[in-house]
């Protein structure tokens, strides 16, 4: 059998033409439209600037704070305790880069990414980019295809629209000639074209839509939950800076410019600066990452979020399998007039002749060929059977009942030549248990082919117009026709990689629930198989049959919505994937919603991952991305906030002793980047394989608290035990230098206890901050350009001692309040 060419099989089956042909705009009327500014210059997906980008990094709280410090200190200090300050310049550059990267990587996706509708000017039809339509375009649509503009119907073919993510209603609206569209609803059935009325920021769903697709890191729980932790760090600084300023300035009587600078280094370290520049780099390296594997991450958050997941609901055709299919079998069945009885079940070639055109097998050829190329817009399996069956050109299509996953079926009626050579026809195409009663022996055929993994639909005749709400009842089957799906060759281990990374796969399709079992086997997913037009519709026992079954079949585009809420329901963090228009829905309710690039622009544009390369392999790249940076900031949250935790502390000692504040900011500085800031910043971009966990705020400072206290315990005690041991000139500088040894001591032990598990480099990264140290100590000019300068052996040792108890302390600590408090 040879398969028609597109142009052979558009021209052989003529559709009903619309009354009053429409050309659309010509180029000089385009051309006006532009020069009059009437575009749909709604902004781009990640359209932040460059500026934004700056302020954004540059014009924070807390840099406010750290740059009105650091000019105080330019101008009292030497350069060496400033340099905090050109810390803090460093760090913003780096985030400004990353963001831009991260910004220009999103740019070039989302290009390949972007809708294209179909625009017909001069009378000609072409996709463009949705930027480029202009007022009282003609915009062509068809199922899946998204209204990007408000607009006026001029052209409907069975058009039927879901306008849910607008109004809410679920039932698809029947749109003809003369009836607005709305941007943001999708078509779910039929064709047609509609006049463009509003374009731009003017369209329903514009702001909408520009607000829900700029680049964002907002409504995720670990940017959130870092920005409770700031706000009560900020809470804590004020009065305690307060304090601090007042006991050093005031009731000591030293040096100015030696008490400001003392006051200053105990204000700065209270700070957790690079804690959200760290967070920000993350996620930005994130999506360069991501988009290397054409993986467009529309909304930051999303890596986290699929990160968190611990259930993903699959559909079967385009994220099991591929999109195409391969017709395999035609099974006759006992129909009447114009087929004959008899087929040969294993290879599917029908025997005998009718009393219709040629042999039976050649007429229901002929049916279906007309039926495939009927449809401007053939789904997946009528574009097999177009391919497969060839179309009769003497047939003119009268009527058409576009597919719907809703009805699980569609149809045509034709007159055959002049229609005198025989009387019209009307046709069903679809599910057989669908059209079927339960008692029908086809059924049995059916079931058996559905076992082998095969996709089966029934050819059946009906007397009802199309147009009857009961067009399906009392059909009379004429024959089966067996489709192959092409198994996805990735998606066996991506689902292996699921299963051991504890995350649960439900398959939601809207093929026969044994169909679906059989694929589902094949590619290792194993579990109960259930039909949903059995599962109950309260939420709760819906819920509860959702967790003992794994692959679900004759599903709705409704019940998958359902299915997602009533999974959230029980606490599960759902991700959705999917590609078709009977998805949109499911995904946007979903936590993550994940569509592939080959999907319909509707599925694409409510999603918040696209696959632009329709890899199903590329899920685990998003989860081992999302998991790298939830675990890796948690531990570096965990190194800033112990900071900020004997900062204040500290302070509160100070003022509490009445005594000089033990650093200068050059101390603290040193400090911050050899305990905090170098190994953060490798900690943070490790792989990381640890599940996300929730509560980050508690699993941050149930360690950040008692690491913090105890390491300004511990530090204080050495510092007031100097001040007795050290006396005259230069005592100040060695208490300063055995307080600042403990200090490091007891951080590096922090350091050592976040970068468990070790590796080498993580042993090579600790070892090389300490040997930072040792050669801080052992050459003179270092010692003096920081201050520093162990003074004896008594006290030295001694610091090390209270040290080496603190790292005990810190170790027992660590290990009960994993067994108190578990994350």
């Amino acid at each position: 059998m040879t398969p028609l060419d597109a142009d052979t099989r558009a021209g052989a089956v003529r559709p009903a033409s619309p009354t009053s042909p429409v050309t659309g705009l010509t180029s000089a009327e385009v051309a006006e439209r532009v020069a009059l500014g009437q575009v749909n210059d709604v902004p781009v997906r990640s359209s932040r600037s460059l500026a934004e980008i700056v302020r954004a990094n540059v014009l924070t709280r807390f840099n406010a704070i750290i740059g009105v410090l650091w000019v105080i200190m330019l101008g009292v200090a030497p350069l060496q305790d400033s340099l905090f300050g050109f810390v803090i310049l460093a760090n913003t550059g780096i985030g400004i880069i990353q963001e831009w990267r991260a910004k220009k990587t999103l740019d070039s996706l989302a290009v390949i990414g972007e809708a294209r509708p179909t625009v017909r000017r001069d009378g000609v039809s072409a996709g463009i980019g949705t930027s480029r339509i202009v007022l009282d375009d003609l915009i062509e649509i068809g199922p899946g295809d998204k209204v990007v503009v408000d607009g006026v119907c001029v052209e409907a073919d069975s058009l039927e629209i879901d306008e849910s993510l607008l109004t809410g209603e679920a039932d698809p609206v029947v749109k003809r000639p003369g009836d607005q569209v709305m941007s943001g609803s999708f078509v779910v059935a039929g064709g047609g074209s509609f006049q463009a009325t509003r374009v731009g920021r003017e369209a329903y769903a514009a702001q909408l839509a520009e607000e829900a697709s700029r680049f964002t890191l907002v409504h995720s729980e670990l940017r959130s939950g870092i920005s409770t932790i700031l706000k009560y760090v900020t809470w804590m600084m004020v009065p305690t800076a307060t304090g601090l300023i007042i006991s050093q300035l005031v009731v000591k009587d030293d040096d100015l410019k030696d008490s400001i600078a003392r006051t200053v280094g105990g204000i700065v370290p209270m700070v957790p600066e690079g804690l959200v520049l760290l967070t920000s780099v993350a996620f930005a390296i994130g999506v360069v990452r991501l988009g290397r594997k054409q993986c467009l991450v529309q909304e930051l958050p999303a890596i986290e979020g699929l990160a968190r997941v611990d259930t993903v609901c699959l559909d079967k055709t385009g994220t099991l399998t591929e999109g195409g299919m391969d017709v395999t079998g035609l099974h006759l069945l006992d129909t009447g007039p114009h087929t004959a009885t008899g087929t040969d079940t294993d290879t599917g070639t029908g025997t005998g002749t009718g009393t219709g055109t040629g042999t039976g097998e050649a007429y229901v050829r002929s049916v279906l060929g007309a039926l495939g190329v009927s449809d401007p817009r053939p789904n997946a399996s009528l574009r097999a059977i177009a391919d497969a069956c060839p179309a009769p050109g003497d047939w003119r299509r009268t009527a058409a009942l576009p597919f719907s996953s809703a009805r699980k079926y569609s149809g045509a009626a034709f007159t055959e030549g002049d229609g005198t050579a025989a009387p019209a026809s009307t046709w069903l195409l679809g599910a057989p248990d669908v059209l079927l009663g339960a008692d029908d022996p086809a059924l049995a055929r059916t079931g058996r082919l559905n076992e082998r993994g095969l996709r089966v639909l029934l050819l059946a005749r009906t007397e009802r117009p199309l147009d009857d709400p009961e067009v399906a009842a009392g059909v009379r089957p004429t024959a089966l026709v067996v489709l192959e799906q092409r198994l996805r060759p990735d998606a066996a281990d991506t689902l292996a990689y699921f299963a051991d990374q504890d995350v649960d796969a439900k398959v939601l399709s809207g093929d026969n629930a044994v169909s679906v079992g059989a694929v589902a086997g094949k590619l290792g997913l194993t579990g109960t198989v259930v039909d949903a037009r059995g599962l109950p519709a309260e939420p709760e026992a819906m819920a509860g049959a959702l967790d003992e079954g794994t692959v679900f079949g004759r599903v709705t585009p409704q019940q998958k919505r359902d299915m997602v809420g009533a999974l959230q329901s029980r606490g599960h963090t759902v991700a959705m994937t999917g590609d078709g228009v009977n998805d949109v829905l499911a995904l946007k309710d979903a936590d993550i919603g994940v569509a592939m690039g080959s999907g319909s622009e509707a599925t694409r544009a409510v999603a918040q991952i696209v696959l632009l390369d329709n890899s199903f392999a590329a899920l685990p790249s998003v989860v081992a991305e999302g998991r790298r940076v939830i675990g890796n900031i948690t531990r570096v949250a965990t190194l800033f906030l112990v900071k900020t935790v004997y900062s204040v502390l500290l302070a509160v000692l100070v003022v509490c002793s009445q005594v000089e504040y033990p650093f200068l900011p050059r101390h603290l500085t040193l400090l911050s980047t050899l305990t905090i800031g170098v190994p953060a910043f490798f900690l943070a971009l490790a792989p990381n394989r640890e599940r996300a966990r929730p509560n980050f705020v508690r699993r941050v400072m149930r360690y950040a608290i008692p690491g913090g206290v105890v390491a300004a315990l511990a530090t204080f005690t050495t510092y007031l035990l100097a001040r007795h041991h050290y006396s005259g000139a230069g005592a100040l500088d060695a208490e300063t230098s055995a307080a600042t040894l403990t200090l490091f001591l007891v951080s590096m032990w922090v350091l050592a206890i976040i970068a468990r598990p070790y590796t080498w480099w993580r042993i090579a990264l600790v070892a090389t901050m300490g040997a930072g140290f040792l050669l801080v100590l052992a050459v003179p000019w270092l010692q003096e350009f920081f201050a520093l300068k162990l003074v004896g052996l008594t006290m030295p040792w001694a610091a090390v001692g209270i040290a080496v108890a603190a790292a005990a302390v810190l170790e027992f600590l660590w290990r009960w309040v994993d067994r108190r408090f578990p994350a």
